[in-house]
């Protein structure tokens, strides 16, 4: 074990995983409304998304957003089919409406959210390669890679669960003076663990600066406490220190997403498919959210490459930790990647390949036409640890 480690998880109020999110949740959706309307899943990518973000006078008990944020959804979409327009636009702002809805209702979707669909068709040769196959195979739209890694170190799981709590705390209105724009930072020397966290306070449900001071001691706790129970010997908490109460300045909003006025978010940005930033740890630049689940390598191989190296671990017998790496060549069938690589990790050592190995690889790769209808399903998700949840109808 290092002496040191670094992970990081941005919650789901941040502005860059409200583009992730909603990036995502608008592939979902016209996944669905393709089959709905013609039958099977037509050729898209709707992975960028900007988040400007707007202007607000947070205060205690109040404040107001006096210019709204402007969300941005770009991406190449089928727009027609057997002459007739499909409506993409409207389902582009829509998905934006119910997303803030559902998840911060603390933002008011008519007077503190702007949303521009920039879809556009795609060019004809990507739209004629979606829909080639080479023996049954769909072939890759892209040359890209993907991996993943089992499991999670101790730090990642305290990280990963300290944000979900605080973020559940909010959601299902225990603490509704909580922001969902959760951001933490952990920090592992030895065996003692640091936790940096910035939390956006609602201000309609702080009255002064009393109660917010009050309010930070709670999320430390809470933080603390959530730690500990997932295996942290030592912690320490520290929330909002850029806070200067001497001067009035604290981390104050009015719906709980510094997007209202302090920050502006991109897809692509911020956590990885797992759910968290960890640098000590094999990971790829590629923007997962968004992407189509049918042939964009650049989103199955990393599904593939973490859930292969979960299986392995909990798979096979003598593994503590796996490592995959998937390669991709555009226009390769997408079950033959152009290069395989695992590292195993038992006891004793690095474990060579073997049959079990080489089964569970075969196996998830035989079934990379499945991940759309786990993701349409819920029982797959992005973003999250793990990604299939146990007990799920998916495969093992």
């Amino acid at each position: 074990m290092l002496d040191l480690e670094i992970v990081e998880r941005k919650g789901l109020g941040h502005p860059d995983t409200i583009c992730d999110e909603i990036a995502e949740q608008l592939s979902l959706t016209l996944s669905r409304h393709y089959l709905s309307e013609c039958g099977s899943v037509l050729h898209y990518n709707v992975d960028k998304a900007l988040l400007a973000g707007g202007a607000a006078r947070p205060a205690f008990g109040g404040g107001e957003i006096s210019q709204p944020m402007e969300l941005f959804l770009a991406g190449r979409v089928t727009t027609s089919f057997k002459g007739q327009e499909l409506s993409v636009d409207e389902i582009a702002r829509q998905v934006a409406v119910d997303w803030f809805s559902k998840h911060i209702p603390t933002v008011d979707t008519k007077r503190h959210l702007r949303v521009h669909s920039l879809v556009r068709p795609g060019s004809p040769d990507l739209g004629n390669l979606f829909g080639r196959q080479s023996g049954g195979a769909r072939l890759a739209n892209d040359t890209s890679c993907g991996v993943g890694y089992a499991p999670l170190s101790r730090l990642e799981a305290v990280v990963y669960a300290v944000e979900q709590e605080l973020g559940a705390a909010t959601e299902f209105g225990r603490r509704p003076e909580i922001g969902r724009d959760i951001k933490v930072m952990g920090v592992r020397r030895g065996k003692h663990v640091y936790l940096t966290i910035a939390c956006a306070l609602v201000g309609r449900f702080v009255e002064s600066l009393t109660h917010y001071t009050d309010a930070k001691r709670v999320i430390a706790d809470m933080a603390c406490q959530t730690a500990k129970q997932h295996g942290a010997d030592t912690v320490t908490v520290d929330v909002n220190t850029a806070d200067d109460p001497a001067s009035g300045s604290v981390y104050l909003t009015v719906t709980g997403t510094s997007a209202e006025a302090g920050d502006d978010g991109e897809a692509g940005r911020g956590n990885r498919i797992n759910g968290l930033i960890s640098p000590f740890r094999p990971m790829t630049l590629e923007s997962v959210a968004g992407k189509n689940p049918i042939t964009h390598v650049g989103k199955l191989y990393n599904i593939a490459a973490s859930l292969i190296a979960q299986r392995l671990v909990d798979e096979v017998d003598g593994l503590d930790e796996a490592q995959c790496f998937l390669a991709s060549q555009i226009g390769r069938p997408l079950d033959q990647p152009q290069a395989i690589q695992i590292f195993a990790q038992g006891p004793s050592g690095q474990v060579g390949a073997n049959s079990e190995i080489s089964a569970i690889v075969e196996s998830e790769l035989s079934h990379l036409g499945s991940y759309a209808e786990e993701l349409a399903a819920g029982t797959l998700a992005v973003g999250s640890w793990p990604l299939r949840q146990p007990g799920s109808p998916g495969r093992p």
